[in-house]
């Protein structure tokens, strides 16, 4: 399967839909804290699809979120509070 297009940091490498439908529907998203959960999750589950579940802690959220990346490892495809994660 054919990965979707990805744009380069500032913040961090991400994909079209994450900057342009994620992003703006999800304000609340800190890319600080995302980065944060990149190079630091609590948790690493690697979906059959080859893609990457990154679970963390917000504390501006005061939940967990799951950010998920392509299978390179290191471009974000989405994130969102995770309500059923508990560590």
């Amino acid at each position: 399967m054919a990965e979707p297009e990805r744009l380069p940091p500032p913040p961090f490498w991400r994909t079209r839909y994450f900057a342009f439908d994620v992003l703006p529907r999800r304000p609340d998203l800190d890319p600080l804290e995302i980065k944060r959960i990149i190079a630091r999750p609590e948790a690493r589950v690697v979906q059959t699809d080859g893609r990457i579940r990154l679970y963390g802690y917000s504390e501006t959220l005061r939940c967990f979120l799951r950010v998920v990346l392509l299978s390179d490892g290191v471009t974000v495809h989405n994130a969102f509070p995770d309500e059923q994660y508990t560590s």
